[in-house]
């Protein structure tokens, strides 16, 4: 017994010996150390002089901390890391990375072994210390990270229900850049059913293997895909096809929900987004009255069940893309086509009622085809320019309507 109380009072003596020893050389180390990190850490010279003293702040704050947990007046290394860090303001996260703070803290640590060589009760609590510090280190780092994840899941979040309002001011364009948004090019929405479980990493990853970059919302049961181009078109080399957004809408097929698949129209960029999401989304409304709609679809595809629904988007561009070319082109085109349709798509029926040759009516179906890009001959394009029909017509007797009651 009086062998053991001997050796605890001789433990006793020394650790005092040595925590007297660490007070003196405390300042001696500090400033040892900014002078190993000058030499050793390219990253910590580049530095602007304002974050190169915030960093020597914190390297300080490790030896101090350290004298106080080998003092025993810190109760764990987690206190004293709280206290390590804190010293430091909040940007050094942002500008100095996990691997940069390990590699500070094994300066660090370097230093203070060096100091300490013969001591093996110093050395031991340098150890135990040194990694109890980096774990902590690490921690701070992680809850840094997912701060920063819900603040960036919370700042999408806005950005695409912006853009699907239509609703956005000025400082759309730096949060989006705030977000690490790399779409320069053109924009396209894609609408789709939100899968059971969303992976979103998986999403962003596919895309960056095409060329494009998105952003993500989840609105109930609704899964927004913004889709933008890395490259402009403009900026594509020459003999270059850049990547179709519906190439790249098929390969996030798989990542959405069962049900239909809506691909809104390409935009010039992400601040005319809500023209396309407003496409989408009316398409994505209306797309189980197509019985047999592609995944995904165009919602461009589905203009006559957009414009049965109300959208005056569908309408309008009905109007404009089909209706109107056909009658500035040829009133002769607009009744071949009106006639063709009425008789069921029959080009006998057509040609006895116009009094020409079925070949006339065949050209001048081709003709239509060319101006406005739909066919009539296919059973779905008929439909579409049908409606386009009906709706300008009746566009137009509103119009005649409303200059007789001006007059």
């Amino acid at each position: 017994m009086t062998t053991l109380r001997a050796d605890t009072a001789g433990r006793e003596r020394d650790r005092e010996r040595t925590l007297s020893w660490l007070r003196g050389v405390s300042g001696e180390l500090a400033s040892a150390t900014i002078k190993r990190l000058e030499e050793t850490l390219p990253w910590y010279s580049e530095m602007p002089p304002g974050r190169r003293s915030a960093v020597g702040l914190v390297a300080q704050a490790g030896i101090t901390s350290f004298v106080s947990w080998f003092e025993g007046t810190a109760s764990t290394p987690w206190i004293a890391a709280a206290d390590v860090f804190g010293s430091a303001p909040r940007e050094l996260l942002r500008s100095v990375s996990l691997q940069q703070t390990l590699q500070l803290i094994r300066v660090v640590v370097e230093v203070v072994e060096q100091r300490a060589s013969g001591d093996d009760l110093l050395q031991e609590a340098i150890l135990v210390y040194s990694r109890d510090i980096a774990f902590a280190a690490a921690d701070v780092y992680a809850r840094a990270a997912e701060a920063r994840g819900l603040w960036d899941a919370r700042l999408e979040a806005l950005v695409v229900d912006s853009i699907l309002s239509g609703e956005y001011d000025d400082e759309l364009p730096s949060r989006i850049a705030a977000l690490g948004w790399r779409g320069h090019g053109e924009v396209a929405v894609l609408v789709g059913t939100a899968p059971k479980q969303l992976e979103v990493d998986t999403i962003r990853r596919t895309a960056r293997h095409m060329d494009a970059d998105v952003l993500i919302g989840v609105q109930g049961s609704r899964l927004v895909v913004v889709i933008g181009r890395a490259t402009p078109r403009d900026d594509t080399p020459d003999g270059e096809e850049p990547t179709s957004f519906m190439a790249i809408a098929a390969a996030l097929e798989s990542q959405f929900g069962e049900g239909h698949l809506v691909l809104g129209n390409e935009v010039p960029g992400v601040v005319d987004a809500s023209t396309s999401a407003k496409a989408a989304l009316a398409g994505f409304a209306v797309a189980r009255a197509w019985r047999g709609a592609p995944r995904p679809t165009f919602a461009d595809d589905l203009l006559p069940e957009r414009a049965f629904a109300g959208d005056p988007l569908a309408r309008s561009a009905l109007v404009q893309r089909i209706y109107i070319p056909l009658k500035d082109q040829s009133t002769e085109l607009l009744q071949t086509l009106w006639c063709y349709l009425d008789t069921g798509r029959s080009l006998e029926a057509t040609a006895r009622e116009l009094f020409v040759h079925p070949n006339t009516v065949r050209y001048r179906l081709r003709r239509v085809a060319d101006i406005i890009g739909w066919d009539a001959t296919n059973p779905r394009d008929a439909l579409i320019v049908q409606s386009a029909l009906i709706i300008g017509a009746m566009s137009e007797s509103s119009n005649g309507r409303r200059r007789v009651q001006r007059r």
